[in-house]
């Protein structure tokens, strides 16, 4: 208001004149204050010292790389606290789709000829497609108009682009870390996964990093490309090719062509559906139908154990457990610098424009 107060209009000739105007009325009034005396007496003062006092705020050493990211910490929560019920959705998306799931599976079981295997297979799927989606949702939601404010305020030198981008990868991890723990929380033991505290701790890990993991990967390419509606489609792709390529649950690995099988050691997915299905079907054991089942029916049971699904359909893949979880986690801090360099790479084309 104060500033819009003090401003020439220079749309019109009579726009100009009013506001001219009366600018030079508020000129004449602060002349004439008593304020402006003081501000005349305090500068003759002064001029008639020996040792001029510091200015207030004044450093001639720029703030430090950590100082500027908490800055921008900052200033990113405040903004983003004013939507209440953002964060709500952003704390419940998770859930909300689990609580689809669950409502659809209702309660895991143990019998084969009840779907036991199937309705397993189908929740890791959910489980490993699901969370990156909601992650990149976030990030086409949330970060374009924090990319716009670090364009410009990185040409004005206050901080660079990637400073941004490092405060809002601090300040959604919490956010994730929160929705998957309720999301995992629920899922699990409502759905009835292997009961057991530190599988349970396992399941909430993937989940986790696959969630964080698509929020990464949306955040490299808006480095690079412009629209979020192009961002959008092009990580929705790339997650879909991931589940179809790297998961082995639409086709196993071992029967895919060659090509696919290289690509499915680049795509998280394989690591993190291999640790899921590991996770629940270790140690499992299946019934087959009651006493009275027919011998057709029977044979169409062929696991009693979990580990013979695993070996036929993923074979390796207990043996490699824990190698599939670290490259899994060695996504994070890859994706994020590579987000890093984008937003390098982004600075020195707005730069040159």
């Amino acid at each position: 208001f104060a500033v819009d107060l003090t401003s020439v209009d220079t749309r019109s000739k009579e726009r100009e004149l009013k506001t001219y105007s009366r600018v030079q009325v508020m000129v004449s009034a602060y002349k004439n204050s008593e304020i402006f005396s003081k501000v005349l007496a305090a500068i003759e003062r002064t001029k008639c010292m020996k040792e001029l006092p510091p200015i207030p705020f004044k450093n001639k050493d720029s703030p430090s790389a950590f100082y500027k990211l908490w800055i921008l910490l900052r200033r990113t929560t405040r903004n983003f606290s004013r939507d209440k019920m953002g964060i709500i959705m952003r704390l419940l998306q998770n859930l909300l789709f689990g609580l689809f799931v669950a409502f659809f599976l209702l309660r895991l079981r143990d019998d084969l000829q009840k779907g036991a295997v199937q309705d397993r297979v189908g929740l890791v799927y959910q489980c490993v497609s699901a969370p990156p989606y909601t992650g990149m949702l976030n990030a086409v939601a949330l970060f374009p108009p924090l990319r716009a404010i670090s364009d410009q305020e990185s040409k004005d030198g206050l901080y660079k682009k990637w400073q941004m981008l490092l405060a809002y990868i601090v300040h959604f991890l919490p956010f994730s870390v929160i929705s998957v723990a309720i999301f995992s929380t629920f899922i699990y033991w409502t759905a009835g996964l292997y009961p057991d505290a530190s599988r349970f701790g396992i399941f909430f890990a993937v989940v986790l990093a696959s969630h964080v993991i698509g929020e990464l990967l949306t955040l490299v390419i808006l480095g690079v490309v412009q629209n979020p509606n192009i961002v959008q489609s092009g990580v929705v792709l790339l997650n879909s090719a991931g589940v179809i390529v790297g998961t082995g649950l639409v086709r196993t690995i071992e029967e895919m062509p060659t090509p696919f099988k290289i690509l499915s050691y680049l795509t998280f997915q394989k690591y993190s559906s291999e640790i899921l299905i590991v996770n629940e079907f270790y140690d499992l054991n299946f019934t087959c139908g009651g006493a009275n089942s027919s011998t057709a029916v029977s044979a169409a049971c062929v696991f009693t154990h979990g580990i013979q699904f695993i070996e036929k359909n993923f074979p390796g893949a207990l043996s490699r457990f824990t190698i599939d979880f670290l490259i899994l986690y060695a996504f994070l801090p890859a994706l994020a610098i590579i987000a890093i360099l984008s937003f390098k790479i982004r600075e020195r084309i707005i730069g040159r424009q």
